[in-house]
């Protein structure tokens, strides 16, 4: 047995032909499974895995990401799912969440301006007032709208978040989103790469009582999709071209990139074809979507 290497937080093991048996595959898959849930049960009681894990000490904005956000990696049958963010030590702007059941995959990709205790202060009320409105059962649109009530009541519209929220139906692949602000997402499906055009709504906790809809997207086995959120401030309504154009190319050049590595090898690449122009603070999520695999 031998350890080919470590992506994004997931520790690659490669057994020997002769002992890649079904047997012992899924032998090793319940004590990973078991590790798995010691490590996450032992973490809530010790601060020795974090301390691990970190290169460098993070900055206050940092530490309340970092416990804020689910993780870097969501992996299913019916899709994989992968994110990147710089800086990563010292960023606090960045929210990202999702949500997994049989039926749907809910997703939310935003940046809040700045990367200091304040942004990170944003994000916090944020993402909670999500994740509140989702457990109690509303929709996409429920969710919008009790965090940009949330964010306004707080802040009274002197901050707000720039947000995309999606819901997938795992069945049919037919998505609902909510466009909030200048975060991006672009297809890549069949060899073409492409921005998908949303109608843009206000950021929330811009504005009281904003109403919020959602739109409608399918999704197909294979499709890529990648979400692009950096504090460039509001797009033009025909979006930004100066950045529009190094992100399909960037895309383009890590089409081949696997799903775990294919959002730091974007961020690399967009560093590559737009040089001074993307800001450091700047969030990459891969989507790759399989279908319902596990129903075949």
């Amino acid at each position: 047995m031998t350890v080919r290497g470590e992506r994004c937080g997931v520790l690659v093991v490669v057994l020997p032909s002769d002992l890649a048996t079904p047997g012992a595959t899924e032998e090793l898959a319940d004590i990973a499974e078991t590790l798995g849930h010691a490590l996450r049960v032992a973490d809530r009681h010790t601060d020795l895995y974090r301390r691990t894990r970190r290169a460098s000490a993070l900055s206050v904005p940092a530490e309340m990401q970092w416990g804020l956000l689910p993780g870097q990696g969501c992996a299913d049958a019916g899709f994989d799912l992968h994110a990147y963010w710089e800086p990563s030590y010292t960023s606090g702007g960045h929210v990202l969440d999702w949500c997994v059941t049989e039926e749907e995959l809910t997703l939310v990709v935003a940046n809040s301006t700045g990367t200091e205790t304040p942004s990170a202060l944003v994000g916090n009320l944020a993402l909670n007032a999500i994740r509140n409105a989702r457990r109690a059962g509303l929709d996409l649109v429920g969710q919008a709208s009790l965090t940009d009530q949330a964010l306004y009541g707080q802040h009274r519209g002197e901050r707000s978040l720039s947000a995309l929220l999606l819901s997938f139906a795992r069945d049919t692949g037919e998505v609902r989103v909510i466009d909030a602000g200048s975060p991006t997402v672009w297809r890549d499906r069949a060899a073409v790469t492409e921005r998908i055009d949303l109608e843009r709504q206000l950021p929330l906790g811009m504005f009281e009582d904003t109403v919020y809809a959602a739109q409608r997207l399918r999704v197909l086995p294979g499709d890529r999709l990648v979400f692009v959120a950096c504090d460039r401030g509001e797009p033009p309504p025909g979006g930004d071209t100066a950045l529009d154009r190094p992100v399909r190319r960037a895309i383009e050049r890590t089409r081949g990139t696997a799903c775990a590595d294919a959002p730091r090898a974007v961020v690399r690449a967009l560093r590559e074809e737009a040089p001074g122009e993307l800001p450091d603070d700047v969030l990459v999520l891969c989507l790759d979507w399989h279908g319902r695999r596990s129903a075949e």
